[in-house]
């Protein structure tokens, strides 16, 4: 149902705007994850330019989960888009495994740079990207790599912040419309800590246990190995520190080879691992 009163109609008109930035393009390639951003961007661009002129482009690599790919596959064929996955060898990268601040700097480059030589072979002269207005407010080096390669993001030139997107998602009746924020299996390890195949399976095989078991729809599992570090909502603290819940996680962390299983008292919150970064990044 589309809202029609005083308070969206500035959310509307930087929805035109971000439909006139799409016009604009003759044809365009999309940086899919499935994501939130991502769909909404794809969903407005075949709108917009109709399914000939938009192509999905999304990278498979070691650092995403498995149930993301599939989600990806499954949106994209869902909105009738042509899309198309490609390996991403990120774990043959020195400067993505060792997992430095700007890691999303070097893992984003060299996927635009995959991406942009496919779109290019099929004649997609652009390549565009979900960030949001927001996302400038966060530390995210992998914008410096898209804005080097030219790769635009319509939703931030549009002014689109993530609640507007989940609103307007909502209006079109998106089912991404509230999925949880997200972000790659490296995101879990400290800075500095290599980046292994053994190292992401363990934590993508916990959040996946405990995303199965209690329903969790946001969680982080923080790997300090031997110690797992469990970030949940608030509301979810109560219910894991239960005898039963913790007995069960710590069964099934334990057998992944965590030594450790700790619940953070601070609850989730996106990006917790900067704070070990200097004020001025």
């Amino acid at each position: 149902m589309a809202i029609d009163d005083e308070e969206s109609r500035p959310l509307h008109t930087r929805a035109q705007r971000l439909r006139a930035i799409i016009a604009s393009f003759d044809r365009v390639a999309i940086a899919f994850s499935g994501g939130t951003d991502s769909t909404f961007l794809l969903a407005t661009c075949l709108e917009v330019l109709g399914p000939d002129r938009v192509l999905a482009l999304t990278a498979d690599s070691p650092l995403t989960a498995r149930a993301e790919l599939a989600e990806a596959r499954a949106l994209a064929a869902r909105l009738g888009a042509r899309h198309v996955v490609l390996p991403s060898p990120d774990l043959e990268n020195p400067s993505i495994v060792a997992n430095p601040p700007d890691r999303c700097y070097h893992c984003k480059w060299a996927r635009f740079r995959a991406l942009l030589a496919v779109a290019g072979a099929e004649g997609f002269a652009h390549l565009l990207h979900g960030e949001n207005a927001d996302d400038a407010a966060d530390y995210r080096p992998g914008s410096r790599a898209a804005q080097e390669l030219g790769v635009r993001a319509p939703l931030r030139e549009a002014g689109l912040t993530k609640a507007d997107v989940r609103t307007l998602s909502r209006e079109r009746g998106l089912a991404t419309w509230d999925k949880p924020a997200n972000a790659c299996l490296a995101s879990r390890f400290p800075y500095g800590t290599p980046l292994t195949a053994e190292g992401l399976a363990r934590v993508e095989a916990a959040e996946e246990f405990l995303r199965d078991l209690w329903g969790l729809r946001q969680l982080r599992v923080r790997d300090h190995f031997p110690i797992a570090r469990l970030e949940v909502p608030p509301d979810d603290i109560v219910r894991l520190a239960e005898a039963q819940a913790r007995a069960l996680v710590v069964e099934r962390l334990s057998a992944l080879g965590y030594r450790y299983v700790t619940l953070d008292l601070s609850g989730y919150r996106m990006g917790s691992l900067n704070n070990e970064l200097p004020p001025e990044r």
